[in-house]
C-alpha cells in the first residue's frame, strides 16, 4: 500500500497544454505525490501543436499513465483513494460531459468519481468568450462541489515572462490541494506609495 498522496491529472483539447505539463513537472519533484495522468486525443494534438511534445514525452513526467478509453482503470472507482483531480486545461467538451455526468471516457468518469466521493475537482477551463452553455455548465459543476479555475494571469506580482505567469497559476492550483511549492511569491499587501501617502 502506497504512502504517497495520489493526484489525478488530465490534459484535454483546449489551448494551454503548458499548464498540465508544468503541473506534472512540479509534481515530479514532489516525492510525496503520485500522479495519475490521462491525455485525450485532442489534448495530445495540442501538446504537439503548442509545445512540440509527444504523448510519450509527457507520459514520462507522470508516475502512472492511463488510457482515456480504459473505463475499467483503477481511477474509475471510488475505492481508489486520491486527493482529487485537476483537468489542465479543460475543454468545453470535457466541462459539458462532467456537468451532465456523462462519464463517456476515463477522464469524465474519474471526474464523476471525484465529485461523488466529495473530493476536490479543479477544472482549468479554457475558452473565450464564454457562451451561455459554457456558463451554465460551469455553474452546474460548481453546484456539485467542483472548482472552476480559468488560468487567468495575475499582474500584481509584475511577472517578467510567460513562464512566471504560468507558475503563478500552477502555484495557485497547488494551493487548493495544500501542496507546498515555491513557484510564486506570496502576497504581502500593497507596497508603500509616496503618491498615495
Amino acid at each position: 500500500m502506497t504512502t504517497q498522496k495520489r493526484l489525478i491529472i488530465a490534459i484535454t483539447g483546449a489551448t494551454g497544454a503548458v499548464y498540465g505539463v508544468r503541473l506534472l513537472e512540479v509534481l515530479r519533484a514532489a516525492p510525496e505525490i503520485q500522479t495519475h495522468l490521462m491525455l485525450s486525443e485532442a489534448g495530445a494534438l495540442n501538446l504537439n501543436q503548442e509545445l512540440d511534445m509527444s504523448r510519450k514525452q509527457v507520459g514520462l513526467l507522470a508516475d502512472v499513465v492511463h488510457n482515456v478509453r480504459d473505463i475499467g482503470a483503477s481511477i474509475a472507482s471510488g475505492s481508489f483513494q486520491s486527493e482529487g483531480m485537476i483537468v489542465a486545461p479543460c475543454s468545453m467538451k470535457t466541462l459539458a460531459a462532467v456537468a451532465h455526468g456523462l462519464s463517456d471516457n476515463l477522464i469524465t468518469r474519474a471526474a464523476d468519481v471525484v465529485l461523488k466521493e466529495r473530493r476536490r475537482l479543479v477544472l482549468m477551463v479554457r475558452e473565450t468568450p464564454f457562451n451561455l452553455a459554457h456558463l451554465r455548465n460551469m455553474t452546474a459543476v460548481t453546484e456539485m462541489g467542483g472548482i472552476i479555475f480559468p488560468p487567468l494571469p495575475g499582474f500584481y506580482q509584475r511577472p517578467q515572462s510567460i513562464a512566471e505567469m504560468i507558475d503563478h497559476t500552477v502555484g495557485r492550483v497547488l494551493d487548493l490541494f495544500a501542496i507546498p511549492h515555491t513557484l510564486t511569491p506570496r502576497w504581502n499587501g500593497l507596497k508603500a506609495n509616496s503618491e498615495s501617502a
